[in-house]
């Protein structure tokens, strides 16, 4: 039974791991703030929902949510209050005639405060699980513009955290007793490229496997700009993750193009070749977007070439769909039916992940 004199908060996280680790500092704020924690929307004075709007569905979960709180309240005669942030708020407020947030006032009024993310600082000290990887942002934003993606958009342009407060929030989970870290970005490899000439990432991921930490991994990191030091870090370091997670989307050059990926499938393969040479044991995961427009069946077994050439652990299969805002969107038809995006799908899930759906 949760007490009458503590107001109690529940922090609801939709998307990836950088909304996670924002989550964790999320709560971080309002514990400071003398909240408490419930495991229920329904116990909660207060629900916090840290959105992501990669996906229609990820954006129309959200909706969801505040309209089920509402119809809650309305039913029950609760006062359970709702703030909203993350991508959704982060959209709105990048938007050029500065109308974003009232917009998003007036298409929802039972939402009573809708916060920046930007506002939850990184020196707050965030509230991790104990029993899992220590997440670490390094940088913000994305500068890539990948046409399908709405991330610039929603978190504006890379901007990398300083390079001793990453190293003091290390050195920080280490003491607090974390075996293992996960340092988080949009594309970790370009990190520092706006604080100094060339990427600081290498230098960065050396420093922390210096410490006496387990395993070290990072996410997201992209092919056109894994240098070789990068690789020489990885190789020299054993405490570094032998499973790196490297993006491919699509295998054939003209999807790639599409895309905006810079780098084609020979390119990604050459670079798959020249990690194996180097680093002892390593192993691939990915990312893989069907039915991207214009990936006809000759693009798509071209995709399955890579796959099979790679043999990767474990993808992260996408079927596409076109987000309001984005490049593609704007441009391309979506053109490839449903039915056919469930197949290639099911295809690539059992090459990969060996499972049915």
């Amino acid at each position: 039974m949760k007490s009458s004199k503590v107001l109690y908060v529940f922090v609801k996280t939709f998307g990836c791991a950088q909304n996670t680790a924002d989550s964790e500092r999320i709560r971080a704020f309002y514990w400071n703030k003398g909240y408490g924690f419930t495991d229920s929307w329904k116990d909660a004075d207060l629900v916090v929902i840290n959105t992501c709007i990669i996906r229609e569905s990820a954006e129309n979960r959200v909706y969801g949510l505040i309209n089920l709180i509402d119809k809650w309240n309305k039913k029950y005669n609760k006062k359970i209050q709702i703030c909203v942030t993350g991508c959704l708020v982060g959209r709105s407020v990048r938007q050029k005639n500065g109308k974003g947030l009232e917009k998003l006032y007036k298409k929802f009024p039972q939402v009573s405060d809708f916060l920046p993310i930007d506002k939850i600082s990184y020196k707050i000290e965030p509230l991790r699980e104990k029993d899992k990887a220590a997440l670490i942002p390094i940088s913000s934003g994305c500068n890539n513009y990948c046409s399908y993606c709405i991330v610039p958009t929603a978190r504006g342009k890379e901007i990398s955290r300083d390079f001793q407060e990453i190293i003091g929030d290390v050195d920080r989970i280490i003491t607090n007793g974390f075996k293992e870290a996960v340092l988080i970005g949009q594309n970790v490899n370009s990190y520092g490229k706006d604080l100094a000439k060339d990427s600081l990432f290498p230098k960065l991921l050396e420093e922390v496997a210096q410490r006496p930490l387990n395993k070290i991994s990072f996410v997201s990191s992209n092919p056109w700009d894994f240098s070789d030091s990068l690789i020489e870090v990885i190789a020299k370091y054993k405490n570094i993750d032998r499973l790196l997670h490297l993006p491919i989307q699509s295998g054939d050059d003209g999807i790639l193009e599409r895309m905006n990926r810079r780098y084609t499938a020979a390119q990604y393969l050459e670079l798959i070749s020249k990690i194996r040479q180097k680093v002892d044991g390593v192993k691939f995961s990915t990312d893989i977007i069907v039915g991207f427009p214009g990936e006809d069946e000759i693009a798509f077994e071209n995709t399955i070439k890579v796959c099979r050439l790679v043999g990767f652990e474990i993808a992260y299969i996408n079927k596409y769909s076109p987000r309001k805002g984005t490049v593609s969107a704007n441009l391309y038809v979506d053109d490839v039916p449903q039915s056919e995006k469930r197949r290639r799908w099911n295809i690539l899930n059992l090459l990969i992940n060996k499972k049915i759906s």
